[in-house]
């Protein structure tokens, strides 16, 4: 485990984990004989590494998390915050907008999702904000040339625990699981990120990169 530290409102990547490279949801792919014996384009996209990006918008901490699938099997590559800055909502949009560029810049994922913005009828004004943060951090993807993808929270709880209603500790043990990280992943924003890159993966991409009915997943599960 390394610390990495930034001065304040900059990219602030806390943790950068290192990984063992242990057994993952998506399991090992077993690249069977087709009954044609023909090539199949899930074949390709097997053998191909694929980056994604997944964030956790805040107006104070954005959280990110960057991971790589290679052969099915998933791969931490780093995950941290952006911490805003400025007095000026502009000038905190602003420095938010600067450090996601940055990640992706740095990165260069091939696709990026964020947490869509929950709003509460008793809380209006939060909701206004962090779409605020949100809709810069969109921005950033829109101009890196990414597709975006959008979760609701509990539709990122369910997909790695099964519950729509699973608590921080619950989301920070299914991201240690998935990734085979030593131990839970921390900051809680980071976490949050890695779980809507997650997300993203089981209801996304792990359905396009493996194909329909042509192979077997082992799951390792702990």
């Amino acid at each position: 485990m390394q610390e990495l530290g930034y001065r304040a409102g900059e990219l602030r990547p806390r943790l950068k984990w290192n990984h063992r490279s242990q057994g993952d949801r998506c399991g090992r792919l077993a690249l069977g004989v087709f009954a044609s014996g023909g090539y199949a384009p899930w074949m390709e996209r097997a053998s191909t590494m694929h980056r994604f990006a997944g964030f956790d918008p805040g107006l104070n901490v954005t959280g990110y998390g960057i991971v790589d699938c290679l052969g099915g099997r998933l791969k931490l590559v780093e995950a941290g915050t952006v911490r805003s800055r400025g007095e000026a909502i502009e000038e905190r949009l602003a420095s938010i907008h600067a450090g996601v560029r940055e990640v992706l810049d740095a990165f260069s994922p091939s696709a990026m999702a964020i947490e869509q913005v929950f709003a509460h009828a008793r809380f209006p004004k939060a909701a206004i904000l962090l779409g605020h943060a949100r809709g810069v951090i969109c921005l950033a993807g829109a101009q890196a040339g990414l597709a975006i993808h959008h979760y609701l929270p509990n539709r990122v709880k369910s997909a790695l625990t099964g519950s729509g209603h699973a608590g921080k500790e619950q989301i920070q043990a299914a991201v240690q699981r998935e990734l085979g990280l030593a131990k839970r992943p921390e900051p809680a924003d980071a976490a949050d990120a890695l779980a809507v890159a997650l997300a993203d993966w089981h209801l996304r991409l792990r359905p396009l990169f493996l194909g329909t009915g042509t192979v077997r997943i082992r799951s390792s599960r702990a």
